[in-house]
């Protein structure tokens, strides 16, 4: 018999299993930051993705099932969920931005046994941003 808390712990993990999945493949993802940075009703919205109407609908769809885009009035919208999901994919697009620099600061930590100061300063003179050196920086 499953506890209370694998439970739930079980419900947390599939809902994000179903969160990253709605907005897995590079339509949805593109659709998803348009609703997020634009406020346009569902003709706009769906004339700029370039999806037909059945892609869109079901794109939505899902977002909308997971807890990510609402309604009103006729316009889409972000959740206050949605809201922080797409705050952790631009912290996700900003990594891949800087892909190469991160595996520069891997290979040389690998490399030397780096005392905390010097990794500091060298998380500082390689990134400039501030959000992913505060990460690097906490996971010490």
């Amino acid at each position: 018999m499953i506890g209370y808390a694998q439970t739930t712990i079980m419900a947390v993990l599939q809902t994000a299993d179903r969160v990253l999945t709605a907005i897995s493949d590079k339509e949805s993802l593109e659709l998803f930051k348009f609703i997020a940075i634009n406020n346009e009703d569902s003709d706009g919205l769906r004339t700029k993705t370039n999806l037909t109407r059945k892609q869109y609908y079901s794109r939505l769809s899902r977002m909308t099932k997971v807890g990510l885009v609402k309604r009103k009035k006729g316009k889409h919208s972000l959740t206050a969920f949605g809201k922080v999901v797409y705050d952790a994919q631009t912290i996700i697009e900003k990594a891949v931005n800087n892909y190469w620099t991160l595996k520069a600061i891997d290979s040389i930590e690998v490399s030397n046994d780096l005392p905390e100061e010097e990794r500091i300063k060298l998380i500082d003179s390689l990134l400039g941003n501030s959000h992913i050196k505060e990460i690097l920086y906490s996971k010490a």
